[in-house]
């Protein structure tokens, strides 16, 4: 059904433009827009860290994990069938120890992370 493949230049645009989604950027701690060189740059650094998540259609949603932090996003039109949870079960067998930055009101990524086996330990108190 769905499966993972490592990430590669072609796969750069997709994680652009899903990051850059609205719908799916609201989830993310970080909210400024990703330029195509910003973007060229960090993949330049940190693509190998990645994975695609893709269907019969193709691309679904990417999973990394960066200094052991977890970055997760799945298609809006995909979200809800067991895409992100399926990337993050995936995920922690090749990065056991890895963790997840989740903002408190991020409600979906709490229960995403909470039945993958991940527990609430810190939270960021910011002004």
């Amino acid at each position: 059904m769905y499966r993972l493949e490592k990430n590669t230049s072609d796969y750069w645009p997709f994680i652009r433009e899903l990051r850059n989604d609205p719908r799916v950027k609201k989830g993310f701690i970080q909210q400024k827009e990703i330029s195509r060189e910003d973007h060229s740059m960090y993949m330049q650094a940190f693509g190998d860290n990645f994975y695609i998540c893709l269907d019969n259609t193709g691309p679904i949603g990417y999973i990394g994990v960066i200094h052991n932090d977890i970055r997760v996003a799945t298609h809006p039109e995909h979200q809800g069938k067991g895409v992100a949870k399926f990337m993050v079960t995936e995920i922690i067998k090749r990065h056991p120890d890895a963790f997840a930055k989740v903002k408190i009101e991020n409600e979906a990524s709490l229960r995403l992370f909470e039945s993958c086996g991940f527990e609430k330990k810190y939270f960021v108190l910011e002004r």
